[in-house]
């Protein structure tokens, strides 16, 4: 049955000003990408072609060949990977005490929570540079680490309460019946279930510890403790600078969040009803 003439055209022109909006939304990423495999004598002209022709990965070559890329690179991985890893951890314990127990001063620490995202994150550098000052762990990337910590905490302790809150307590007790313990419990129902916010956040940690530079530039006086963010200004100098190399270099800083995504995106609606699933 044909769709009435109101509504076929109601839907070609909302899906009209999708492709339209994906398209501008786009477009910044694609001319980074093409302006990577430009020449540099062809990034700047007056008129740009919109195609990468002639094709060149001297730009590349540039960037990965540029001082501190492999150390930086490798700061940058360590101090993500272990953000993501005691973010989720950290937020999934806080979380479940959160929402399976009634203990004085729950709301207070919540509100807390809620109080310390809302400020805003620049105001947060000097205390945090104070702290581990005096903790005597400033220029070390445990306490780069600690620092990315207590940013994403309290958005990821926020989204996995809000999944948890969503789990009827019944089926744990359905599994204590049954005699499972409280870690069996934890690894066969509540993780598939929170699957999907686990995964979520752990996207959050990973983007707000790669991406930050802030910190990293204020925190870290030797060089060689430095991450990619950090690296990629160096591609600015007194001489000027390197737009082709720049370019390229920012190309390859954004692939390990996009691979990240890739990798785990899938697994976002799998982890739905996974737990439900008796084993």
């Amino acid at each position: 049955m044909s769709l009435p003439a109101a509504v076929r055209a109601r839907r070609i022109g909302l899906n009209t000003a999708a492709v339209l909006f994906c398209a501008v939304w786009i477009f910044p990423v694609y001319w980074m990408v093409n302006t990577a495999f430009k020449p540099y004598g062809d990034i700047l002209k007056p008129t740009p072609g919109f195609l990468p022709f002639p094709f060149s990965l001297s730009n590349f070559d540039d960037a990965v060949h540029k001082s501190g890329f492999l150390t930086d690179l490798a700061n940058s991985a360590v101090v993500t990977c272990s953000v993501v890893l005691l973010a989720i951890v950290v937020a999934f314990l806080a979380a479940s005490a959160l929402t399976r127990f009634r203990f004085f001063g729950r709301r207070s620490f919540l509100v807390g929570v809620l109080i310390v995202q809302m400020v805003p994150t620049p105001a947060l550098l000097i205390p945090i540079f104070l702290s581990l000052k005096s903790a005597h762990m400033l220029n070390s990337l445990f306490g780069l680490t600690l620092t990315y910590l207590a940013l994403v905490l309290p958005f990821t302790i926020w989204v996995l309460r809000g999944f948890l809150q969503g789990i009827p307590v019944e089926l744990e007790e359905a599994a204590m019946v049954d005699g499972a313990s409280r870690m069996r419990i934890i690894r066969t129902i509540l993780l598939p279930l929170v699957l999907p916010g686990v995964i979520a956040t752990s996207v959050f940690a990973f983007i707000t510890a790669w991406n930050d530079y802030l910190f990293a530039y204020v925190l870290m006086k030797d060089q060689s403790h430095y991450t990619l963010p950090v690296w990629l200004v160096s591609f600015s100098t007194s001489a000027g600078t390197d737009y082709g190399g720049l370019i390229a270099a920012s190309t390859l800083f954004a692939l390990p969040v996009v691979v990240f995504f890739m990798l785990i995106q899938r697994r976002l609606v799998a982890g739905m009803t996974a737990g439900a699933v008796k084993d």
